[in-house]
């Protein structure tokens, strides 16, 4: 079966709106309410270049999405275009370890979720947390444009909330000494620091996995995509400045929660409220786009046989992966009984991750050196030899950050080392249970 078969099964219930709210709405998540402080603690005001540093990579790698989206888009692109590619198997083990990832992602989302909206009530951790998960999957079921739909509302909370916290912080409190000396730790702290602010920017290419049910995709993934890195550049330095300015370094860099604590320098008792709705709208958002992310990467899995086939079924009157859908929620249920450490759980969420992004990347160099059709059909595309630089410049670029993370926690790199095996044992049992069939795998 090649990859895409049955895409047009799913309805096309997603737009250019509906691409940005995709991409913001993930890359905006729990990382904003937290990696600003450490940042600020080793970099000082130079934090706010060090997170312009750690977009270059996502800036690198956006291309190799925007250019496969425009040139191809499919369901499950994570999987889809490395299977068809690079080869079935190397599709394959990507989205076999972004199982743990997405497991990983759905358990800190719903967790900091829970824990932000506790400030405000008292809450069970781990029955809200069930709650929210069946939350974003019910939202995600009965059709694509109801997940987009919220999607829309609840990144258009988030943004006016954070345009008040900048607006007011920044008119009204924000004290330019706290700027100087800007490199107090001088280039070196700049560059340490920027590890700490690559996962501001993951997710942005979140539309892509839905790319069949994408209105006009070719033109409106790369548009949808370069709109969402750029808005969520300017958004982080916003509020990284106001936050720095309101604060200074060394107070931000200590702080548990340094938004909170910035709003209540000048907006009083009104912060509280404030600040918990934009992270619960932020990190709600993200929880939403991750069951239409993750479930259509196992849908395409299922449509290419790598999966049971039930995975591949698609409802005759929501149009949505249902089996998939619920099969995400069972995941995310199992996750509950993880490490509830944040380190962990943040390093076994990025290294997949980090082998997706280098696999897309490659598979856009593949497609530019061996696939002229492809190329030329893609709306959205450099000169040949600028895209396949771009294009190998973003893989070296995750494999580099995949080895910076050894050194905080090798636990995550054992847990995804066995997963892999299992991998390697479930691959071979379909593959000898589907033996007559086997041709169907996604070809060339």
């Amino acid at each position: 079966m090649s990859e895409g078969a049955g895409d047009e099964k799913l309805a096309k219930g997603i737009d250019l709106g509906g691409v940005i709210a995709m991409g913001l709405g993930t890359a905006v998540g729990v990382s904003i309410f937290s990696a600003i402080a450490p940042a600020a603690a080793i970099a000082g005001p130079a934090m706010l270049l060090s997170a312009l540093i750690a977009a270059l990579p996502m800036y690198l790698i956006a291309v190799s999405y925007a250019f496969l989206g425009s040139a191809l888009p499919v369901s499950g692109a994570s999987f889809a275009w490395p299977a068809r590619f690079l080869s079935p198997s190397w599709g394959f083990y990507i989205a076999w370890a972004r199982i743990i990832a997405n497991m990983g992602a759905m358990v800190v989302l719903s967790l900091v979720l829970v824990r932000y909206a506790s400030m405000l009530v008292p809450l069970p951790v781990k029955p809200t947390m069930f709650l929210a998960l069946l939350l974003a999957l019910l939202l995600n079921l009965f059709g694509v444009h109801i997940a987009t739909r919220a999607q829309k509302i609840l990144l258009t909370g988030m943004l006016i909330l954070f345009a008040i916290f900048v607006a007011w912080g920044g008119a009204t409190a924000v004290n330019f000494d706290h700027f100087e000396p800007m490199f107090p730790q001088g280039w070196q702290g700049m560059i340490a620091a920027t590890p700490l602010l690559m996962g501001l920017f993951f997710g942005i290419e979140a539309a892509t996995e839905a790319g069949a049910e994408v209105a006009n995709s070719r033109r409106t993934i790369p548009l949808g995509i370069a709109l969402s890195i750029g808005s969520a550049t300017l958004l982080y330095l916003a509020v990284g400045f106001v936050a720095l300015g309101v604060l200074g370094a060394p107070a931000l860099g200590a702080s548990q929660a340094p938004i909170l604590d910035a709003a209540k320098q000048f907006m009083g008792p009104v912060a509280t409220p404030l600040i918990v709705l934009a992270a619960v709208l932020s990190i709600g958002k993200s929880l939403n786009a991750m069951f239409a992310m993750f479930s259509r990467s196992l849908y395409a899995m299922g449509t290419a046989g790598m999966l049971p086939a039930a995975f591949a079924r698609v409802h005759p009157r929501w149009k949505t992966p249902y089996v998939a859908l619920i099969a995400v929620f069972a995941i995310g249920c199992v996750g509950l009984f993880l490490p509830m450490e944040l380190t962990f759980l943040f390093l076994a969420v990025n290294i997949p991750n980090l082998l997706k992004y280098a696999s897309i990347c490659l598979s856009a160099a593949r497609v530019t050196e061996r696939h002229p059709e492809l190329y030329a059909a893609a709306a959205f595309k450099l000169a040949p030899g600028p895209m396949r630089l771009v294009s190998y410049a973003g893989t070296l670029c995750a494999l580099a950050l995949i080895l910076v993370g050894f050194e905080a926690d090798w636990r995550p790199y054992a847990l995804l080392g066995g997963w892999l095996v299992v991998g390697v044992v479930f691959r071979l049992a379909m593959t000898r249970g589907r033996r007559p069939a086997a041709h169907h795998d996604v070809g060339p």
